[in-house]
């Protein structure tokens, strides 16, 4: 049994059946009959099914935004922007998908000779809690439209939305099977992978849980893209704006109530600067408002689960006890719900949990160096490699140390870090490989196929 728990309050929304060994099995097999109508349907029909899913998600987006609040405390705004951010993705795959995925010709010795670009088969993916819509069509999209079909292995906590995300499909239109959800726990995944039918895994998720699918999938010679934990590092150099900084990275720490791999993490910041940036970071912190996810005027939720909080917070005692101070929250509050406040920790270093780890909630860890140099070599000494970003008003310099020497997939400057389907989204490290979205995304789950014609 499956069971998706209010996290705002504690009480249980509603109990789903697990499917048995049989019924996921058959799930894939379905997919797999599917493969073979769906890769020959032109991409002017698969677009026109993608655009009416995208109608869809637009369609039911309070509704979809309230699923999420309850089942994993986002909060309603953000919720109904995540789905927003599903259907633009739609649209953009359902326009360039095309294009993307032309034959393009190559001049040798042949008569004729290119690169065609042909669906694999069965994509499955093993999607998480945190964007439990975002994360799905951030994947389904582009597999669809290059003529693959998709099983979805969804976070157990999240059952409801899973079901929802392949109603949208099916409302649109897409040929039965082309989009399955397979409603299996954790221990249910090796099965999936090793399913004949299944010839790639996707997997958002925990470093463990992504070493754990590829060594599978390895073992079976499929092919995997995996987007991992982070430990994502600001770089606020001394010439930067503070209090636009300030702002910027205060919400980049507080997206999804902390609860993003590609969240700011660790603030590092020049020992001159670091007392001025800490104050403007600390009230704006604190000025996001915390509650009921279902309440509009709400910015932090809850965390999803009452584990992950208590996760959470042991790695902030474990920091405060290595020395880092506490200057805000750092504490259960009493009630129901797996709420957690806005914590700022400062004087972090390596060693700490909150440099090493990824923290997963709304923990700010300030980190003082001496100089931009040093400011560069902390921000690179972490298994991670996700995401970055840099702020300078010299912008010249804030790209080159952005282009040239951060250690992550995407360096942003001036900005906090975030996905968007026009460009290709990834880590290095521990963080992952592969890429999603833009024209690389929708190449991973492709053959690669050389046609020569003597």
């Amino acid at each position: 049994m499956l069971r998706s728990i209010n996290p705002a309050t504690g009480e249980p929304i509603r109990d789903y059946a697990e499917a048995s060994p049989g019924e996921a099995a058959a799930a894939v097999a379905s997919a797999g009959d599917a493969f073979a109508v769906w890769k020959e349907t032109a991409f002017d029909e698969r677009a026109a099914f993608m655009r009416r899913a995208a109608g869809l998600l637009r369609e039911r987006a309070a509704g979809h935004a309230r699923l999420m609040a309850l089942e994993m405390g986002k909060p309603v705004r953000q919720g109904r922007a995540e789905v927003e951010k599903c259907a633009l993705a739609c649209d953009f795959y359902a326009e360039r998908a095309a294009s993307f995925l032309a034959p393009e010709l190559v001049p040798t010795d042949a008569r004729k000779s290119y690169v065609a670009y042909r669906p694999l088969g069965v994509v499955l993916g093993v999607m998480p809690w945190n964007f439990p819509f975002w994360q799905v069509f951030r994947f389904a999209a582009p597999a669809l439209m290059a003529g693959n079909v998709c099983v979805l292995k969804h976070a157990s906590n999240v059952c409801g939305c899973a079901l929802e995300i392949e109603d949208v499909f099916v409302s649109a239109g897409f040929p039965a099977g082309a989009f399955k959800t397979a409603l299996v726990g954790s221990a249910g995944v090796d099965a999936l992978v090793a399913h004949p039918a299944v010839r790639a895994v996707t997997l958002t998720g925990s470093s463990p849980a992504g070493s754990a699918v590829a060594a599978r999938a390895g073992a079976l010679l499929k092919k995997t893209v995996l987007e991992l934990g982070g430990s994502d590092p600001y770089v606020v150099l001394e010439d930067a704006d503070l209090a636009a900084a300030a702002e910027i990275c205060a919400a980049g720490r507080l997206v999804n109530s902390g609860q993003s791999c590609i969240a700011a993490k660790r603030f590092i910041v020049p020992e001159r600067i670091a007392l001025s940036f800490t104050a403007l970071l600390l009230e704006r912190m604190l000025a996001r408002r915390a509650g009921d996810p279902l309440d509009e005027s709400t910015d932090v939720g809850p965390l999803a689960r009452t584990d992950l909080r208590d996760d959470l917070h042991r790695q902030v005692a474990a920091s405060v006890a290595a020395g880092a101070r506490l200057l805000a929250g750092g504490a259960i509050p009493p009630g129901p719900g797996a709420f957690y406040p806005a914590t700022v920790l400062a004087g972090v270093k390596k060693g700490m949990p909150a440099f090493d780890e990824e923290l997963f909630g709304p923990v700010a860890a300030v980190v003082a160096v001496r100089d931009e140099e040093e400011a560069i070599a902390a921000a690179n000494d972490t298994s991670f490699g996700l995401g970055a970003a840099v702020f300078s008003r010299d912008a010249a310099r804030a790209e080159r140390i952005a282009a040239e020497r951060l250690e992550a997939g995407s360096c942003f400057v001036n900005s906090f870090v975030k996905s968007d389907p026009r460009l290709p989204f990834g880590g290095i490290k521990e963080s992952g490989y592969g890429r999603e979205l833009s024209a690389f995304g929708i190449r991973e789950f492709v053959n690669v196929k050389t046609v020569y014609v003597a």
